[in-house]
């Protein structure tokens, strides 16, 4: 009999604990359940004697939990087995664009199966396969007249929700530079979905003429794709999240569209994001300069955050948002307050940037 492929299904405790202990075995250690929820399928990899000897899972359209125990005839055969099964069945559920997260030594592997490495570092790298890809997103961005020769700035925001500090931001950049994007990362694990953060960052900025609005799309690594199953602590995996956002921004996207500084607001709060903006000024520049704005605070002297707008939308005090946001995501959040709350109440998280 030979090698064959078949659906784990985690959910049952006996499977889980042996998948878990064979991955555990190749030297992947994190099973918390924020990583494990994520997965939308798993595929074992069973021998003649129906042992498990790789696996492989997704989560939308990202391949994770990839491990094969190389003990074979052919070498790469079981790693090409389980990952050709694993694309060929999100293919079947009509996904053609796909990512991996893996351990850098692993890229070569995923570049024999016809995956493009967008970056890497010393521990990790990223790669897509299908379409479309990175060349087709670029080639949607809009562009301005002459804009090799504008001084072009950019910005990458969660914006969840976009406020007056956001707002303080741009104008900062907008007066600085001919032209200026605003990135929005594209995640739907906000309180505030993508769609939504991306029409109010575009309604705040409308009468910004030099500002263009852009979905990151899955180019502006957020932390909710990223795994952190192959590193060792929070603050390792925060770290090599960002050196790979980084130098996909910096050797992809800030040359086709002529970049030249990327700005960002001080963190005085957030650790992550502060550890964010310290590897973003170790790995952009000379290429891209890093421009850090000091972060605008509100009349009581506090900084203005997201993180307080979203606790006062929770606690239903939505006068106290008012000079905390722009008039136009003021009006979103008096709209729809009962949709947000509805969302925290269900367990959306509220906390972080």
């Amino acid at each position: 009999m030979e090698n064959r492929i078949v659906d784990l299904h985690l959910s049952d405790r006996a499977t889980r604990q042996k998948w878990q202990q064979f991955l555990e075995s190749l030297g992947i250690h994190n099973f918390s359940d924020a990583e494990v929820d994520k997965i939308d399928f798993t595929l074992g990899l069973l021998d003649e004697q129906g042992q498990l000897v790789g696996t492989g899972s997704a989560a939308g359209n990202v391949l994770k939990y990839i491990g094969v125990c190389n003990k074979e005839a052919v070498p790469g055969a079981r790693f090409n087995a389980i990952v050709s099964a694993l694309t060929n069945r999100l293919f079947q559920e009509h996904r053609f664009h796909l990512f991996v997260f893996t351990k850098a030594r692993y890229s070569a592997s995923f570049q024999h199966l016809g995956f493009k490495e967008l970056a890497h570092s010393d521990v990790a790298a990223f790669l897509e396969t299908g379409d479309p890809n990175v060349d087709d997103y670029l080639a949607a961005v809009p562009r301005v007249d002459g804009q090799a020769t504008k001084k072009v700035a950019g910005i990458v925001m969660n914006a969840n929700p976009f406020t007056n500090g956001h707002r303080y931001l741009v104008e900062q950049a907008a007066e600085e530079n001919d032209l200026v994007y605003v990135f929005v990362v594209n995640t739907d694990l906000s309180l505030f979905r993508t769609s939504e953060r991306f029409e109010l960052v575009k309604a705040g900025t409308a009468d910004l003429k030099n500002v263009i609005v852009v979905d990151g799309g899955d180019y502006m690594v957020s932390y909710a794709t990223f795994p952190a199953y192959f590193l060792e602590s929070a603050d390792q995996t925060i770290r090599y999240q960002t050196t790979l956002d980084a130098r996909v921004f910096r050797d992809t996207i800030a040359p086709a569209l002529n970049i030249k500084t990327r700005y960002v607001g001080s963190e005085p709060l957030s650790r992550t994001t502060g550890i964010y903006n310290q590897v973003l000024q170790q790995e952009l520049p000379p290429k891209v300069a890093l421009k850090i704005i000091d972060r605008k605070t509100a009349t009581n002297g506090n900084y203005i955050t997201a993180t307080e707008v979203r606790k006062c939308i929770k606690d239903d005090n939505l006068d106290a948002i008012v000079g905390l946001v722009p008039a136009t995501t003021q009006k979103f959040v008096e709209d729809h307050v009962a949709i947000l709350q509805e969302r925290i109440k269900e367990g959306m998280n509220i906390n972080g940037n």
